[in-house]
C-alpha cells in the first residue's frame, strides 16, 4: 500500500481499539498508520557550553533493517547445514520432496528458455506425462529464479528458496503488522517471527517451499479487510485479485487456507457487531464481484487444465487424506526447536514433515492466558474462535489424545466436499499458528499501556516472551548427506544414447521412495526424458479418477524397488522378463543406468542382468543399451 492509499483509506482495520458504534467504519480494526506516530526523537538538550557526544538516531529505517536482518540471519541459521552442499545434502528422513522440487524448478528453466508448456510436461512418467497444475509446479517461484537455476543448479535454488521463504513470511507479516495493526515495533516483530520461524514453518521447511513460501499472505488478509470499508471497490477488487492470482502460482492449498481464515474471522467480527455488516456489504460486494472477475479470467485455463485436462485427479490419495493432529500435538514443541524431541513427537503428527502445531506448554497457556486478559476485545475473540475453529478441523476424520483414538472429528463429514477433498487436515494448524502470532502481537502491544513503572513492564514483557518463544526457538534443519550425480549424466556420456523420444531409465525406476533420477534429470535441466517419478496422478493414469502418489504401476519398477529395499537378487521367471520388456518398450528406453556406488548396487546388476543381458561399466555407472530390444520394428515396404 502506497502512502497515497493509507491517507484515502481511513486506517480502520487492524487494531483491537475501541471503536465508536456509530462511526463510518466497516470493522473495528483501527490501524496505526506509519505517519501517525509521533516523533518522539530529536537533537540531544545540553547545557550551554557544554559538549556532548551525538549517538546515531534510531530511526524507524534502522529499526526494520535491523528487524529484517535478524529474521534474515534467523532463516540463515535454520538452513546453515544445507548451505554448507547444497547438492550433496538434502533434509533427514524424506529425501523426495526436494527432488520433486528440483525437478520443477529445472522445468520453470524450460518454460523460459525453451518456451515449453508450463502446466503439463512429458519429461517424467513418460510417456503419460504429469499435470503440473495439480501437482504445486510453483512457477510463480522457479521463473524468477532461473537465473539462478542456470547459473547454480536447482539445488541451490531450492535452500535460497527455503532461506527467503522464512525470512520473507517473517518480514511481510511485520510490515503489514508495523503498518496496519500495533504501534509498537517490537510487538509487530515478535508477530512476524512467530509467523515466519513457528514449529509448522519449520517443519515443512525442509521440505515444502511452496508451503513456507507465505510472503503474499499477509498482503491478502490486508487488502480483505481493506475491501469491507473501500472508498474505491474496483480498485481494491483488482489489486486483490493480482494478489490471489499469484499466490495460486506458488501454493493454492495455502490460497484456500486464506480464504477461509477471513471468511470465518469476518464472520466472527459480525457476529459480535451485527450492524456492521449495513457499511461493509456493499464495497465488499463491489471488490469480491471485481476479483472473482479478473482472477477468474487469468486463472481460468489453468485451473481447467487442472481438474479437466490430461492426468487430472479428482480428491487426494487415501495415504494423505486422513492425516490429522493429535490434540496433544498443540502443547508439545516440535522436532526441529530447541525443546524439541523427536522421539517423543512420535504418533503425534503423520510425520516430521506435517508438524503442524507443536506450540508447547507454554505458549498454549500464554495464549489462552492472553485471550481471558484481552476477552473485551471483539479482534480478539475472533482471533480465537477462528484459532480454534481450524484447530479442530486439522484434527482430521479421527480425533486422537497421545496417539489413542477417543472420537470421529468434524472433518469426517467435510472430507468430500469439492476443494475440500484435495486438503490435506492437519495442515489447517498452519491457520491456527497465524492467529496465535497475532495474539502475541496484540499482547506485546497493549501491554505498553499497563499502569507499571517502565522497567518492571520491560522485564514483565521480556520474561514472558522468553517463557513462550525460547522452548520453540529454531535450531538448524536436519539434514543427511545424498549420493551425488552421476559424472555419467553431468559429463553428457548420455547424449550419445538417447533420443528426444526416447527415455533414460534410472535403477530403481523413480517412484515416491527412488527420486535420485529426478535429480539427475533436473541437473541437466530435463534434457532427457525418465519414466515414473514422485508426483500425483489419476489412479491407473486415467484422468479424473481418485489421486495416488506416482503413476500406473509398472512390474520391473515393483521389482527392482523391492531389489532395492531389501538387497536380494530375485530369481526371475519368463513371465516376469516378458512383463519387464513390454515395460521397457511403453516407455520406449534407450538405456538403463545404475550407479556403481548405488545402495545395493550388486543385488540390482545381477537382477537387470537377468532380464537385458550383461551391461558395461561407463565412468561411475552400469550401463544397459536396450535400444535394440524397444525400438519398433521396421515397416516392411
Amino acid at each position: 500500500m502506497t502512502p497515497a492509499d493509507t491517507r484515502a483509506e481511513p486506517a480502520t482495520v487492524a487494531s483491537s481499539e475501541p471503536v465508536d458504534r456509530n462511526s463510518a467504519s466497516a470493522f473495528p480494526l483501527n490501524g496505526v498508520a506509519a505517519g501517525e506516530r509521533k516523533q518522539t526523537s530529536g537533537p540531544p538538550v545540553t547545557a550551554p557550553g557544554r559538549r556532548q557526544l551525538r549517538l546515531p538516531s534510531w530511526t524507524p529505517r534502522r529499526q526494520h533493517s535491523v528487524v529484517v536482518g535478524g529474521f534474515l540471519l534467523a532463516a540463515l541459521w535454520v538452513t546453515s547445514q544445507i548451505w554448507v552442499d547444497p547438492t550433496g545434502r538434502v533434509a533427514a528422513l524424506y529425501s523426495s520432496d526436494p527432488a520433486q522440487v528440483q525437478f520443477f524448478l529445472a522445468h520453470s528453466v524450460r518454460v523460459v528458455l525453451h518456451g515449453e508448456f508450463p502446466f503439463f510436461t512429458e519429461q517424467f512418467n513418460y510417456p503419460d506425462g504429469v499435470n503440473l497444475m495439480a501437482n504445486t509446479a510453483i512457477l510463480a517461484l522457479g521463473i524468477p529464479m532461473v537465473p539462478v537455476t542456470l547459473l547454480f543448479g536447482p539445488a541451490v535454488t531450492f535452500v535460497l528458496l527455503v532461506t527467503l521463504g522464512l525470512a520473507g513470511t517473517a518480514t511481510a507479516w511485520y510490515v503489514v503488522l508495523s503498518r496496519h495493526l500495533v504501534r509498537s515495533r517490537l510487538a509487530a516483530a515478535v508477530g512476524g517471527w512467530f509467523c515466519g520461524f513457528s514449529p509448522a514453518m519449520l517443519s515443512h521447511a525442509n521440505w515444502h517451499p511452496n508451503i513456507i513460501s507465505q510472503f503474499l499472505l499477509p498482503f491478502i488478509v490486508w487488502r480483505v479487510l481493506v475491501i469491507t470499508r473501500s472508498q474505491r471497490p474496483y480498485r481494491d477488487g483488482l489489486l486483490l485479485a493480482l494478489l490471489v492470482s499469484v499466490q495460486a502460482f506458488i501454493n493454492e492449498e495455502i490460497l484456500l487456507f486464506t480464504a477461509m481464515a477471513c471468511g470465518v474471522f469476518l464472520a466472527a467480527v459480525l457476529v459480535q457487531r451485527p450492524q456492521l455488516w449495513r457499511a461493509a456489504w456493499r464495497p465488499l460486494a463491489k471488490s469480491l464481484a471485481t476479483c472473482t472477475a479478473v482472477a477468474g479470467a487469468l486463472l481460468a485455463y489453468p485451473l481447467y487444465v487442472q481438474f479437466a485436462g490430461p492426468m487430472a485427479y479428482h480428491g487426494l490419495s487415501d495415504a494423505v487424506r486422513d492425516y490429522g493432529n493429535d490434540i496433544a500435538a498443540f502443547v508439545a514443541p516440535g522436532s526441529p526447536t530447541l525443546g524439541g524431541d523427536d522421539a517423543a513427537n512420535t504418533g503425534l503428527a503423520p510425520n516430521y514433515s506435517e508438524e503442524n502445531a507443536f506450540f508447547g506448554w507454554s505458549l498454549s497457556l500464554i495464549a489462552v492466558g492472553i485471550v481471558l486478559w484481552l476477552r473485551h476485545d471483539v479482534v480478539v475473540r475472533a482471533l480465537a474462535a477462528t484459532g480454534i475453529f481450524f484447530a479442530v478441523l486439522s484434527l482430521g476424520e479421527r480425533i486422537s489424545w497421545w496417539d489413542q483414538e477417543i472420537g470421529v472429528g468434524p472433518w469426517e463429514w467435510l472430507v468430500r466436499l469439492p476443494l475440500l477433498d484435495a486438503v490435506v487436515p492437519t495442515r489447517f494448524g498452519l491457520i491456527t499458528t497465524v492467529t496465535v502470532g497475532l495474539l502475541l502481537t496484540l499482547a506485546v502491544d497493549r501491554s505498553r499501556r499497563l499502569p507499571l513503572p517502565r522497567r518492571t513492564l520491560r522485564l514483565r514483557t521480556a520474561a514472558g516472551l522468553v517463557l513462550a518463544l525460547l522452548p520453540i526457538a529454531p535450531m538448524p534443519l536436519a539434514v543427511t548427506s545424498r549420493p551425488p550425480v552421476p559424472e555419467f549424466i553431468t559429463a553428457d556420456r548420455w547424449r550419445g544414447y538417447v533420443a528426444q523420444d526416447q527415455t533414460l531409465v534410472p535403477i530403481p525406476v523413480p517412484s515416491m521412495g527412488n527420486t535420485h533420477g529426478m535429480r539427475w534429470a533436473a541437473a541437466v535441466n530435463l534434457d532427457f526424458k525418465i519414466p515414473g517419478g514422485y508426483f500425483l496422478a489419476p489412479r491407473n493414469a486415467n484422468t479424473g479418477d481418485p489421486g495416488r502418489f506416482g503413476g500406473r504401476p509398472s512390474g520391473l519398477g515393483e521389482l527392482l524397488s523391492e531389489v532395492a529395499s531389501t538387497g536380494r537378487t530375485l530369481q526371475l521367471d519368463d513371465r516376469q522378463r516378458r512383463r519387464a520388456l513390454d515395460d521397457l518398450r511403453h516407455w520406449r528406453a534407450a538405456i538403463l543406468v545404475l550407479p556403481v556406488d548405488q545402495h545395493h548396487a550388486e543385488p540390482l546388476r545381477l537382477t537387470v542382468e537377468q532380464l537385458v543381458g550383461p551391461g558395461r561399466r561407463e565412468l561411475d555407472v552400469w550401463m544397459w543399451d536396450v535400444r535394440a530390444l524397444t525400438d519398433p520394428a521396421p515397416t516392411a515396404a
